[in-house]
């Protein structure tokens, strides 16, 4: 049992809320999983650079020695990289032309440094424990964005970790949520990596996201490869899936995991139940119902 929300934003008057919103939702679905939590929020890009979300247990020590070593050795224009530390995560700006080579060395060189997220506007903000406490670590009630996705855990197929939280983001500008289970997942991911999709946990989730990386990388939207999804992974699921543009949700063919949503002309909401909505903007006057088994639905700027 995991708590998912999700927030997309059609009046941009709203966006400086976005965080505060989004924030207040997933907290009321703590009691749905209390073993870690996490927000990825699409805020505003700028043209030209991308943006690396990082992550390490010892930030103090690891995000000026990358600095350095990067300033120092990678040969960098200095104005492209722009290191922002938040508690054990970072968000480094660097020229997109840089992006590939900058994470190859924290690849190599940095193991202690995870990838959270990569791409032009997503920041994935994720950590063990409760969602009031990750909310407050990151200060995600003060970001701006278009939309975002927020998950809560109970972890059921995989270790309690920092890595094994959600979001998962296997491409760039996408990640993904989900409440269920895969029973497949063991293979798909041999499948996956021999495709040489980067799968860094045994969470059967991150399988679902690297999924959806490879079907789109192959020419797929999203909508496509949530399709496919429905005859390729077994077992059963509720997915909200976060892209540069807008927002998706599937619900497997038996749809026994909870999923809530509305709908008003400022807004599209998703929950894993009502309540996470019930403080929303004019929510007594939105459309509210639950989404259909087997149906994509999705939203995009």
């Amino acid at each position: 049992m995991c708590g998912i929300v999700g927030l997309f934003l059609k009046d941009d008057a709203m966006k400086p809320q976005l965080g505060e919103m989004l924030s207040a939702m997933l907290i009321t679905m703590t009691d749905r999983g209390p073993d870690s939590a996490g927000i990825a929020i699409y805020g505003d890009e700028s043209k030209g650079m991308t943006k690396l979300t990082i992550q390490s247990e010892q930030p103090d020590v690891d995000f000026p020695a990358l600095e350095k070593h990067l300033n120092d050795h990678a040969n960098l224009n200095s104005k492209t990289l722009n290191i922002i530390a938040k508690d054990t995560h970072a968000v480094m700006s660097v020229a997109d032309a840089e992006g590939d080579m900058i994470l190859g060395i924290i690849k190599n060189q940095f193991p202690t440094i995870r990838i959270m997220s990569q791409g032009q506007s997503i920041e994935i903000y994720k950590e063990v424990g409760l969602p009031k406490d990750v909310v407050s670590r990151f200060a995600l009630a003060q970001a701006g964005g278009s939309h975002g996705i927020g998950h809560t855990r109970m972890a059921t197929e995989s270790a309690v970790t920092t890595l094994g939280a959600h979001p998962f983001s296997t491409g760039q500008d996408q990640c993904l949520v989900h409440n269920g289970s895969l029973s497949n997942h063991n293979m798909m991911r041999r499948n996956l990596r021999a495709e040489g999709i980067d799968i860094q946990t045994e969470n059967d989730s991150e399988v679902a996201a690297a999924y959806l990386t490879a079907r789109m990388s192959d020419g797929e939207t999203l909508g496509e490869a949530l399709t496919s999804g429905l005859n390729d992974l077994d077992g059963f699921f509720t997915f909200v899936v976060g892209t540069k543009t807008g927002f998706g949700v599937l619900r497997d063919p038996i749809a026994c995991k909870p999923a809530v949503m509305a709908e008003t002309d400022a807004y599209v909401a998703f929950g894993s139940e009502y309540r996470a909505l019930v403080n929303l903007p004019a929510i007594e006057a939105a459309r509210v119902w639950e989404p259909e088994p087997a149906e994509v639905y999705f939203w995009s700027h």
